[in-house]
């Protein structure tokens, strides 16, 4: 083809200087031609590019390092709390935790975020997380995927409140400073059953998963304690009043019925198969005591003094001990 090119040419310029036509170039006459140009594409045609054009390093790198900084970024995360399935939100008193859920070194779960507000607002990576809410003595755990974008997380907690009080039988009341409320989970017996809440006032409103609970009520800090099993129902405040069979007792050393109290005295109290129950130096010592039959030893210097008495469930009483043989 190229031959035949310069064929053409060479006639084309005799013609022009009205030469006779010079006689055809023969393929070994062309070697002292210079070479021609490499001929150009198309303009109108875009110059053919190589498949999969390689990506410079230095983008490829940037490319990966944003899409791998997208990815990590904190995400927002909303977390609420209903009373129920389906109940009103809880607007107030809620502790949240979120953890990861590969466990430590030491096989603990590592917490990740924490918050005190009914409606919390925590960044969290995108990932698998644990939640647990705690609503007093209430609490529940569930697992939550975080994406991209915004996420929202709402927990039912199936709790209700028990508000507790008691009163000495014949609805007499008792002061709230002699009384104290246990809380233990159901059971048969006390190795089956676990502390809930310990020491509790009365009238105080506890929060508490739905379920059946023991409740213990001390009444002083000696004998007085009733017992009894009360179920929370979910999104409702139980009342609760227990009623004690006791009464507060007051102890004073006479030289006559109804005389001055002598002053410096050890007290005393037992059981009648010889436990001690209460010791005090003074007085007036004041205990609370069981229905029951007792003995009170009064010592004074190196005399010793003792009398037996019952208690009866009802108002405070007052026991005189003599200082004389009974």
């Amino acid at each position: 083809m190229r031959l035949g090119f310069l064929m053409v040419v060479a006639v084309a310029a005799a013609m022009l200087v009205g030469l006779p036509s010079a006689p055809p170039v023969r393929a070994q006459e062309s070697a002292e031609m210079p070479p021609l140009p490499r001929p150009r594409p198309d303009r109108g045609t875009p110059a053919p590019q190589p498949a999969n054009p390689a990506v410079p390093t230095t983008n490829a790198a940037t490319a990966a390092e944003a899409i791998s900084a997208l990815t990590d970024a904190p995400q927002p995360v909303t977390l609420t709390a209903t009373i129920a399935t389906g109940g009103a939100q809880v607007s107030e008193g809620l502790v949240w935790r979120v953890f990861d859920t590969t466990p430590d070194e030491s096989g603990e779960l590592t917490m990740v975020a924490k918050s005190e507000e009914a409606a919390a607002s925590v960044a969290l990576p995108p990932g698998e997380y644990v939640v647990h809410v705690a609503y007093g003595r209430a609490q529940t755990s569930d697992t939550m995927t975080v994406v991209p974008g915004a996420n929202t997380k709402s927990i039912a907690l199936e709790a209700g409140a028990l508000r507790l009080n008691a009163a000495i039988s014949g609805d007499l009341p008792i002061p709230a400073n002699l009384l104290r409320f246990d809380l233990f989970t159901a059971g048969g017996s006390e190795s089956d059953r676990t502390l809930v809440a310990q020491g509790v006032s009365p009238n105080d409103i506890v929060t508490l998963n739905s379920g059946t609970y023991h409740v213990v009520s001390h009444f002083g800090r000696i004998n007085a304690v009733v017992r009894a099993d009360l179920r929370v129902e979910p999104g409702q405040l139980t009342d609760a009043t227990l009623y004690h069979h006791a009464s507060e007792v007051s102890f004073k050393l006479v030289s006559e019925p109804g005389g001055e109290a002598i002053a410096d005295v050890e007290w005393t109290v037992q059981s009648p198969e010889g436990t001690t129950l209460f010791t005090d130096l003074g007085a007036f010592p004041a205990t609370v005591l069981a229905a029951g039959d007792y003995q009170v030893i009064a010592k004074q210097g190196e005399s010793v003094f003792n009398r037996d008495f019952e208690v009866r469930a009802g108002a405070p009483t007052e026991i005189e001990v003599l200082t004389q043989v009974y």
